[in-house]
């Protein structure tokens, strides 16, 4: 019996997943379509003269078994500490598998490192999430806690009861004052959108976990854990140590293609998707054009799984429906622009508890908040993994900005941008002008899916996918959902099982990230 072909679209964390658990099926022959010149979509990895970076941080953190599971069979846990696991004295705090490699003398291996996230706002910095600890009333004063506190208060007394926005979300779990001081003007930086426009499900899926209540709970938990070794039961946002791969995301996605291809699959780059023939409820073939050549292949498939952002889905479609054609062109996305600046040293000393090398800042990221800076977050790559630089001598910083496509800002040109973030950074302390090295762009389009435009009637969307038996819409874009690498590639693995099984209800995989107990971050 001839196999079944298997058309995946895209060859990011869900794409990948999907051929991952479909290409040692005797049934099925998969064929993954990747527009660019690497896997992993936006949790790639892209190298700049040696130097790494991580487009957004990716941290590998899960509650699923399974995934779990897949990630440590690509890349075991380091079973050694490094050598600025020394050097800093984590190692005292992390326990490291008992037969894993020594990440010193072999590459294949996932890191454990210590969470360490800040927020720099008013040229002082605040934890994250926010604490009512001495740090914060410091920075803040006690009259500025005191009107927060009341209104936390006021807020739980006479919550709002039907949450329409995203700012309702937030004045019910952190008070009016708190939302206004350090969620409004930071969400609205990163979604060009005002708060009360925003649809309170972006709050649902990634930050439903966390409140005031959340982090008093976890400050009590994690000092009676302490106290008593107790385990305890954390939400994903404030978990404190997770996995990272010593090269980076990207390395994850490499290796994962590599046990793809190896069975038999195919993947594909440098390739578009740019036209997809439906006959009755099935999708019969799509047409592919490879971006460097412009020849066109015809693909026949039996099933396809889709991670293509869901508007160019449904403009790829033979005839579609038209009044779902529009409901898809009104769907908004976000886009992304990383900065990568290789500098000689930081403004801002280390003043932590928290050794570090070169006693460089120790944080993982760090939320910029001031109005006056348009980079939205900040990466400092030696924390993620010491494998990501060249010369530990530097520091590599990924500065973070958010935009729509047709902004000006995405308009910049490569040199215009990476001025743009050294000024950013050089008006809020954090770097000199004359610390800068070299400098490196990368932009991704549609990072974001985003919960406004077409978004309210996006039902209307999902009816009609579901009504393609053979069509399934995974991962981030292909769902227009915003799902962690983890969430994605669930949804992509429920989809293999359901064509593996020939189950026909589509419903289990549209559910997935959407459970209570399953927290995610900002």
């Amino acid at each position: 019996m001839s196999k079944k072909k298997i058309i995946i679209i895209g060859a990011g964390p869900a794409g990948l997943a999907a051929g991952y658990e479909l290409v040692n099926h005797k049934d099925f022959e998969v064929f993954i379509i990747e527009k660019l010149n690497i896997p992993g979509g936006i949790a790639r990895t892209e190298i700049y003269k040696g130097n790494r970076m991580d487009l957004g941080g990716h941290r590998f953190f899960t509650k699923s078994d399974n995934i779990f599971k897949i990630w440590t069979d690509i890349l075991p846990i380091q079973g050694k500490p490094s050598k600025d696991d020394i050097i800093t004295g984590r190692y005292k705090s992390m326990k490291y598998s008992a037969s894993g490699p020594d990440p010193e003398k072999e590459d294949n291996v996932m890191l454990i490192r210590k969470r360490i996230s800040r927020i720099y706002f008013m040229k002082n910095f605040f934890d994250y999430p926010v604490s009512l600890n001495y740090n914060t009333i410091k920075n803040l004063g006690l009259s500025k806690i005191a009107k927060i506190s009341l209104s936390y208060l006021n807020s739980r007394i006479t919550p709002i009861k039907n949450e329409k926005s995203l700012e309702d979300f937030f004045i019910n779990r952190f008070g009016k004052e708190l939302y206004k001081l350090f969620f409004k003007d930071y969400t609205e930086k990163v979604w060009g959108m005002r708060c009360d426009k925003i649809k309170p499900e972006w709050g649902a899926q990634r930050i439903k976990g966390l409140s005031i209540s959340s982090i008093i709970k976890d400050i009590l938990l994690n000092a009676i854990s302490k106290k008593y070794k107790h385990t305890k039961k954390v939400e994903t946002t404030l978990i404190r140590q997770f996995y990272y791969p010593k090269f980076g995301p990207g390395q994850m996605w490499n290796e994962m293609a590599k046990k793809i291809e190896l069975p038999g699959g195919k993947i594909i780059k440098n390739t578009t998707v740019s036209n997809i023939e439906i006959k009755g409820n099935k999708i019969v073939s799509l047409t592919a054009i490879n971006n460097v050549t412009g020849e066109k292949t015809i693909f026949e498939t039996d099933y396809v799984i889709s991670s293509m952002p869901i508007k160019d889905l449904i403009n790829s479609i033979n005839k579609p429906d038209e009044t779902v054609k529009n409901i898809a062109n009104e769907l908004l996305y976000r886009d992304f622009i990383a900065v990568g600046l290789l500098v000689k040293e930081v403004k801002i000393k280390n003043e932590t508890a928290e050794k570090t090398i070169n006693n460089i800042l120790p944080d993982n990221w760090i939320y910029l908040q001031d109005k006056g800076v348009i980079a939205g977050r900040l990466q400092i790559f030696n924390n993620w993994s010491p494998y990501l630089v060249k010369d530990l001598n530097n520091i590599w910083l990924g500065v973070e900005y958010f935009c729509f496509e047709k902004d000006k800002l995405w308009n910049l040109n490569n040199y215009e941008l990476i001025n743009l973030a050294i000024k950013d950074l050089s008006k809020i302390g954090i770097i000199g002008k004359n610390d800068f090295i070299d400098g490196y762009v990368v932009k991704a389009e549609k990072a974001y899916p985003a919960y406004f435009g077409g978004y309210e009637r996006f039902d209307g969307i999902k009816e009609y996918l579901n009504s393609i038996e053979n069509l399934y819409p995974v991962g981030r874009n292909g769902m227009h959902k915003y799902n962690n690498m983890d969430h994605s590639m669930i949804t992509a693995i429920e989809s293999a099982k359901n064509i593996i099984e020939n189950r026909k209800d589509k419903n289990r995989i549209w559910n997935i990230n959407i459970e209570k107990e399953y927290q995610e971050e900002k």
